[in-house]
């Protein structure tokens, strides 16, 4: 896709069709169990539209992946903008476990794509560390988390968070992870 010209709205539509059933399908689990090419049948449009758009397995996935991250990020500001700053670290926290659980192959799928060394994934980690470390900043500069611990550490807890999306008791030890970072954050 030329990000310098814009897309017709039968393209955009098409490109839209094909990252909402990539979407469904990473939600099911099941991204590396279909042929690349079956994505633009069950998109209901053709091969060469699905090659025009997203020339690669991966390439789609970073869409996908770049379309998530987004609209996490978005999440993020909106929240700063309209609540008090630890709340808002603290709904944003517990609004990426969230996520995390109802886009469990997603994040099964990231993980396999990650051993590529895929720049745009490493973006969008950059993206999501900066959305957490404005979150994080706030609430410091608000005087209710310590300033001693920096949006790292809680980025680990994240990660460590999605790392063990299969343990038996996943969502309650993950929300039992988001208080322990709070508590530990708080001043």
């Amino acid at each position: 896709m030329n990000a310098a010209k814009p897309l017709r709205a039968d393209a955009l539509r098409n490109r839209e069709a094909l990252l909402a059933k990539a979407r469904e399908v990473f939600d099911a689990g099941e991204f590396f169990d279909l042929r690349f090419d079956d994505f633009a049948r069950l998109a209901g449009v053709g091969t060469g539209t699905l090659y025009r758009h997203f020339p690669t397995r991966e390439a789609l996935a970073e869409a996908v992946y770049h379309e998530e991250v987004v609209a996490l990020c978005d999440r993020a500001r909106r929240l700063q903008a309209t609540s008090p700053a630890l709340e808002a670290l603290a709904t944003f926290l517990r609004d990426f476990v969230d996520y995390l659980q109802q886009h469990h192959g997603l994040a099964r799928t990231l993980a396999t794509l990650m051993t590529t060394g895929s720049e745009a994934l490493a973006e969008g980690g950059r993206a999501l560390e900066q959305a957490v470390t404005d979150l994080v900043a706030a609430a410091v500069e608000e005087g209710t988390v310590r300033g001693d611990v920096g949006a790292g550490a809680v980025m680990m807890a994240l990660h460590g968070i999605g790392a063990a999306h299969d343990r038996p008791d996943w969502r309650a030890e993950a929300d039992g992870v988001i208080t322990l970072v709070l508590d530990g954050l708080r001043r």
